[in-house]
């Protein structure tokens, strides 16, 4: 399945964001294998070296690792790791910039908190 990529992040990131979704909606359980960088080379159709970036930096992550010979497999613990991670950068990141719209757009966040209660009771 053909990814649309975003100019403002390199390929890799968004490749390895894309594996982590695929954890941690279960698609590849903790201890399992996960395709080949071939494999998933084709199936986002990109370079093996993009994919191969993925994985490193997953490795690196300590999300997957590698047996030699046999492929690459999803760490265990890795869906508390990946939640871990992306709530820190959220938090640290992204949540100051969502500050920053709110306050400059002048949106009272009484408001945020009534839409984020409707996206909550959506969920369920």
């Amino acid at each position: 399945m053909r990814m649309n990529f975003k100019e403002s992040r390199a390929i890799y990131l968004q490749i390895a964001d894309r594996i982590c979704d695929e954890i941690l909606l279960e698609q590849y359980m903790e201890e399992e294998r996960i395709p080949s960088v071939r494999e998933y080379a084709a199936i986002v159709e990109v370079n093996a070296n993009t994919v191969m970036r993925s994985f490193d930096y997953l490795q690196s992550q300590q999300v997957i690792y590698n047996k030699r010979g046999i492929g690459y497999f999803v760490v265990s613990g890795a869906k508390e790791l990946i939640r871990s991670l992306r709530r820190e950068n959220f938090l640290g990141d992204e949540l100051d910039y969502f500050f920053r719209q709110l306050y400059t757009l002048g949106v009272p966040i009484e408001e945020i908190v009534s839409m984020y209660r409707e996206f909550v009771k959506r969920q369920k």
